[in-house]
This record gives structure tokens, C-alpha cells and sequence, in this order.
């Protein structure tokens, strides 16, 4: 499925099963640096060199990095802005693999469960796992979330 035709998906479209693979992006050492300088100031994500004696041996992107950029590849490519009403939160959240200057980034989205509201039949949940995956085929951040969507007028 294209990346237009999962933008343009409602409630109804949702099925458990599917899984969707999209996005490619490329981590560098200047933002790692810059988000964790506003945001996860700890030394292997601010300083290359002392991330050198870190027990990750090198400078590796914050958890909370991972996620926006899994958000932001979300937003261009699968969330449908005539459907979307946001969502009730998530769970789960691992970061299983460090993120590091050069990988290359991309989604797996696979819908766990659907379910129509009964109080609210003009919308429903879609449950599903998110998983961001590097050039090695390595998950390196998983996350199991809930997005709320309005069905087809």
C-alpha cells in the first residue's frame, strides 16, 4: 500500500494482521548532540568522547530522540489527517538497540486489534505495535500504542 493511500485510511480500513514498513531516515552525530543537549543531557549522548568510555563504547542517540523521530516518520507516512483524533497513549515502550550516528531508520506498524466505540459509534481504536528498525535489521525501539479514528462519513 502506498504511503497516500495509508494517509487517506478511516476506521473501517483498519485490520488486525496488517503490517506496514515505510520511512527511511538517516541519524546524525549533530542532532543526537542537539536534542540531548535540550532534553537528555547524559554524557554518551552530548560528548563523543566520553561516550567512548560509556559502556556503549561510543555517542548514542536518547531514547526520547527515537521515539520523535518514530513519531515523525508516523506523522509523514501513515497517520490519516481526516481520520486521525490522536491517541489515548501507549505501552510498552523499549529501546532494545543504541541508535547511532549514520543509521538509517525505518517503520513497521502492525495493527493489533480494532475496536468500535459504544458510546461514541462515530469512532473507534486502533491498537498497534510500533517498531523502528536500523540498516541491520536490528528493532531498535518497539512501542505498543492506541490511536482513536473517525469512521468513513
Amino acid at each position: 500500500m502506498t504511503a497516500i493511500a495509508l494517509k487517506q485510511r478511516w476506521f473501517e480500513d483498519y485490520a488486525p494482521g496488517e503490517v506496514f514498513e515505510f520511512g527511511q531516515y538517516e541519524v546524525t552525530e549533530q542532532e543526537i548532540i542537539g536534542f540531548a543537549r535540550q532534553y537528555d543531557p547524559q554524557p554518551f549522548h552530548v560528548d563523543p568522547e566520553a561516550a567512548k568510555a560509556s559502556p556503549y563504547e561510543g555517542l548514542i542517540a536518547s531514547g526520547w530522540m527515537t521515539a520523535a523521530l518514530a513519531m515523525r516518520m508516523v506523522c509523514e507516512h501513515f497517520i490519516p489527517p481526516q481520520s486521525s483524533m490522536g491517541s489515548p497513549g501507549v505501552d510498552q515502550v523499549r529501546w532494545l538497540h543504541p541508535v547511532r550516528p549514520g543509521d538509517r531508520l525505518r517503520m513497521r506498524v502492525s495493527i493489533l486489534a480494532v475496536q468500535r466505540s459504544r458510546s461514541k459509534p462515530d469512532r473507534g481504536v486502533v491498537t498497534v505495535r510500533q517498531e523502528v528498525i536500523n540498516q541491520h535489521q536490528q528493532t531498535v525501539m518497539s512501542l505498543d500504542g492506541k490511536s482513536m479514528h473517525r469512521v468513513r462519513p
